[in-house]
């Protein structure tokens, strides 16, 4: 793994953010493609419309989700490094949580459904994020605890995870959960053959995203822990499991008052 690239002079051009700009391309490219597959022309544009307000709302969702519940006992010591995030740190479900208020915005705005446009979305963002593990993998951060063994993965100097642990292998936590991300992409594509309820396929993503980050989280050594020696990723996940089961709920009821 390596941090940077190359250099153009003295300027670095990190692994991290070559990474989270294809994620960005590749999972909007996918979510342009399926909607012009499925005759939804009209958000297409709109998509194209949302793809710079949605990318802000991430990266502050995100940065928010990493200060204050994450590592607020780091970044309080060093306020400086709060904006800093090219050293990493930016939370997936923060991100997510950004993205969707953005999006919420602008179909109340231009009286679009939110479902629909969330269903659409689902594969490409699960396929970003995947993407988006292996940014974490070269730059070295939401590593795993040691395995205690001779198994895991051995970080350079310079890293984070080199930082905290030394010269002990770690669970390869951020490659299963891109491995895991690969697994739903390829589920939710499968599910997109099926008449689904509209709104069932984002929540889905959510609920399948969510159990499986919980589980991994289990290997993280990255994140203080509270309750229940749980990761704020894992009391995250909780809520927005929970969230989505009534949200499913909710829409299963208005359907049945539709007919």
């Amino acid at each position: 793994m390596h941090q940077y690239i190359t250099y153009i002079g003295s300027f670095p051009i990190r692994s991290y953010s070559l990474l989270f700009v294809l994620a960005i391309i590749l999972g909007v490219g996918v979510t342009i493609t399926l909607a012009k597959l499925q005759k939804k022309e009209h958000l297409a544009d709109h998509l194209m419309n949302l793809i710079v307000p949605m990318m802000i709302g991430a990266i502050i969702g995100s940065r928010f989700w990493t200060v204050f519940f994450f590592e607020w006992e780091f970044y309080s010591k060093h306020p400086e490094e709060i904006i800093a995030i090219w050293h990493g740190g930016l939370s997936i479900q923060g991100g997510i949580v950004g993205a969707i208020l953005v999006g919420i915005w602008y179909v109340r705005k231009h009286g679009l459904s939110f479902w629909e446009l969330a269903d659409l979305c689902a594969p490409g963002l699960i396929l970003a994020q995947s993407i988006g593990r292996d940014a974490n993998l070269m730059n070295g951060d939401a590593f795993g605890d040691p395995t205690g063994s001779n198994f895991g993965i051995l970080y350079p100097e310079g890293t984070n995870a080199r930082a905290t642990f030394g010269d002990q292998p770690l669970w390869p936590a951020e490659v299963w959960e891109g491995q895991m991300d690969i697994l739903i992409f390829a589920l939710l594509m499968i599910l997109l053959r099926k008449k689904l309820k509209q709104g069932f396929l984002f929540l889905a993503y959510n609920i399948f995203y969510n159990i499986g980050r919980f589980l991994l989280e289990m290997l993280r050594g990255d994140s203080p822990r509270y309750l229940f020696h749980w990761t704020a990723a894992q009391w995250t996940s909780v809520g927005i499991i929970l969230l989505s089961l009534v949200a499913g709920t909710y829409l299963q009821f208005r359907s049945v008052e539709q007919k």
